[in-house]
């Protein structure tokens, strides 16, 4: 697990940083948001490239002496260009091992360092005691996340934004239909016809005229023929009747509405050189 520092690991990284994004220059604040040094340097894991510590110049607080700060116990404001250690104490500096050379920073250093800031990472006070043990063949840092891993507060976010296309509907009224009744008048004209009878009287003369036997004349006075007659007389009236029915109903028709729209998108570009650790 050697360490190096950042700027051996990243040939770059003097030239490809800006003035915001340099942690080397942001300014070191302790509780009660008093400053305690800067920033002088980043040890960098020699294998993965992850950062381990931050080299802080105590500067005048500490006479000028300078110590290492494990990343996990820093939250780094890239806006106000910060670095904020909740709960370090003046003492708590005094009791670090005083950083000088790169080449001295073996297991027991860190041990040392770690003993400082393992109780303020357990538990955020600096008297309650760490009880769990390490040894020095099988220990990484992946052990104490609480001191090396960057918390998700103190990472930068960026949001990528993109326009959709939004198709909703909305019911309102096109039209009406209104249905009713009006009564027309009309002049109608029916022929019916009738019948009526007539008595049509007949009076003929026999052309053979042969004398019969007076015996078998029958002379009677008195004898009438009755006929009725019979005439038809129209039957003239109105009835009501259902001409038509009509029922009134509604249907639905579907349609497809096509509108084009165009939309932006922002897609991430990610530039990078040297020996960067890059996860996606």
């Amino acid at each position: 697990m050697a360490l190096v520092k950042i700027g051996d690991y990243y040939q770059d990284y003097a030239q490809d940083t800006s003035d915001t994004e340099d942690i080397k220059k942001f300014s070191v604040y302790a509780q009660g948001d008093e400053k305690v040094g800067s920033v002088d340097d980043i040890l960098v894991d020699e294998q993965t490239g992850r950062f381990r510590y931050f080299v802080v110049d105590t500067g005048f607080w500490v006479f000028g002496k300078k110590v290492l700060l494990p990343v996990g116990m820093g939250r780094v404001d890239y806006t106000d260009q910060r670095v904020y250690v909740s709960g370090l104490t003046k003492e708590q500096v005094e009791n670090l091992p005083d950083f000088k050379e790169l080449e001295k920073v073996d297991y027991d250093y860190e041990e040392q360092v770690r003993g400082v800031y393992r109780p303020m990472a357990a538990t955020g006070s600096v008297t309650q005691p760490q009880t769990q043990t390490y040894d020095r063949n099988t220990y990484n840092y992946e052990q104490e996340p609480s001191l090396y891993n960057v918390s998700d507060r103190d990472a930068q976010s960026l949001k990528l934004y993109e326009e959709r296309l939004i198709a909703n509907k909305e019911r309102h009224k096109a039209g009406e239909v209104a249905i009713g009744k009006r009564v027309e008048t009309e002049t109608a004209r029916v022929a019916v016809p009738v019948e009526k009878e007539r008595v049509v009287i007949e009076r003929t003369t026999p052309t053979d005229v042969t004398p019969i036997d007076a015996r078998n004349a029958d002379f009677r006075e008195g004898d009438v023929v009755r006929m009725d007659i019979y005439e038809e007389t129209p039957d003239i009236h109105k009835e009501t009747v259902v001409r038509e029915e009509v029922r009134v109903r509604k249907v639905t028709e579907q349609d497809t509405v096509t509108a084009e729209e165009t939309l932006r998108r922002e897609e991430l570009d990610i530039d990078t050189e040297g020996r960067p650790i890059v996860e996606k």
